[in-house]
């Protein structure tokens, strides 16, 4: 390798670092899920200059689109679900007919 391709791995290998340790210390789901995102670019961006274009293709598909928006689906199904279960304890506590109608 020579000088400017082992500077871009430097480079590369900062951005990789400084994602991974804003997606561990992220608190919020989605802040999580863009973080991890932004660090499946900054995978693949190391892999194309290592010279992986096959590995990078294929980090850019699985670890910047399709799992943070499987994480993303996850905390809404999480999140809505539990919404739905507040407001169902709400309704059937109204009164003795154990959530049927009259």
């Amino acid at each position: 390798m020579n000088g400017i391709a082992q500077y871009l791995v430097v480079v590369a290998l900062l951005l990789v670092a400084a994602s991974a340790t804003a997606a561990a210390l992220a608190r919020d789901p989605v802040t999580q899920s863009t973080l991890l995102a932004m660090l499946g670019i900054a995978l693949a961006v190391l892999f194309t200059v290592l010279q992986a274009p096959d590995v990078a293709l294929s980090q850019l598909g699985v670890g910047t689109a399709v799992t943070p928006l499987l994480i993303l689906l996850t905390v809404r199904k999480v999140r809505r679900g539990t919404g739905e279960d507040e407001g169902a304890k709400t309704d059937s506590s109204d009164g003795d007919t154990g959530g049927r109608r009259r």
